[in-house]
């Protein structure tokens, strides 16, 4: 929020696994926002995120295309929206192998039509003259591309090396916002952040498919050798990071969200699986069920981003440790799942 007063926030992808972590993390922690969510609730957004919200007086939910540009301009202009936080997107690799331009069209026309609506309204309308204004758009560290083993964790400002068609598209919505504040002076930030987990994630996404599979005692699978590595952000340090940069990030500024939590997928499998052993041991030992699987096409190797500047200038680190979060989140699978 570029204002600590009260404020009206349009967030994008609301009813999918981070952008629903988000709104219940602001209701619960601003008792002044007001939220109107937007999503479409494709196979990645489900309303049974949004149950039981804190203070859900003050969440307007809205079903709607982010590519629709009479949806867009009509939510900013009557809910009077000074804060759009863009989570919409497509975001599953397997399926922007199988359909790309599924992924384009949301990925990058979408953000292209939020980023005008909202230029129109806020510059050229200037609706809201005199009140702060910014657009903060959630982007991925897989735009940075595939690193070594011992390479550093890519920092701001390196060059964009996307390679799957996911990340390509997320690479390209990245240029517009840079572009739009470049050219247009629109108030923008800008997030990467690191592999996310904690609950209301889609069964599609590694930890529920290793969980859905160990308690329904099938096959468990790995990609490749299992070997990939990931840095693993819990979603709610990631929710305190957008929060923090809304606040107090510097406009036209991109920040980096990791938590130095690279494991190998393998390695996080067998975790789940020793969690399982206690958590519902009926099935134990679970990781026999772990099966090495055909690796996924152009499958990178390793992501990890450097998130210095985000600690230093904004305050915020990770409060999660990863194997005591991760073993309450497989927990909180069991119990859905069951």
């Amino acid at each position: 929020m570029p204002s600590k007063g009260a404020h009206h926030m349009l967030v994008t992808g609301c009813a999918g696994f981070i952008g629903s972590n988000f709104v219940r993390y602001l209701l619960g922690s601003d008792r002044a926002v007001h939220i109107v969510g937007l999503d479409l609730l494709t196979y990645a957004g489900s309303l049974d995120n949004l149950v039981d919200l804190p203070d859900a007086h003050r969440f307007t939910f809205m079903r709607g295309d982010i590519c629709d540009e009479k949806i867009v301009a009509t939510l900013l202009h009557e809910h009077s929206i000074d804060t759009i936080v863009h989570f919409a997107a497509e975001s599953h690799v397997d399926r922007s192998i199988e359909g790309p331009a599924a992924f384009v069209e949301t990925n990058v026309l979408g953000t292209f039509v939020l980023l005008n609506e909202a230029r129109n309204y806020w510059l050229t309308e200037q609706a809201l003259a005199d009140h702060p204004v910014r657009f903060h758009h959630v982007s991925t560290d897989e735009v940075y591309g595939s690193l070594d083993p011992e390479a550093p964790p890519s920092c701001e400002g390196e060059t964009y090396l996307p390679n799957s068609p996911y990340a390509a598209s997320k690479a390209g919505s990245d240029h517009f916002v840079r572009a739009y504040n470049r050219t247009f002076g629109l108030p923008t930030t800008l997030t990467h952040c690191s592999n996310n987990y904690g609950p209301w994630q889609h069964p599609e996404k590694f930890i529920p498919t290793v969980v859905r599979s160990a308690l329904a005692r099938k096959p468990i699978p790995i990609y490749g050798d299992g070997s990939n590595v990931r840095d693993w952000l819990h979603v709610l340090d990631h929710c305190r990071a957008i929060d923090a940069v809304l606040r107090d990030g510097r406009v036209g500024e991109t920040y980096n969200v990791g938590s130095e939590n690279g494991y190998a997928n393998n390695d996080v499998a067998k975790l789940i699986c020793k969690f399982l052993d206690e958590i519902a041991p009926s099935g134990a030992p679970h990781a026999k069920l772990l099966t090495f699987v055909t690796d996924r096409l152009g499958h990178d190797l390793r992501y990890a981003v450097c998130a210095d500047k985000i600690t230093r200038e904004l305050g915020w680190k990770p409060q999660h440790t990863f194997e005591r979060a991760l073993k309450e989140v497989v927990a909180w699978y069991v119990e859905r799942f069951r």
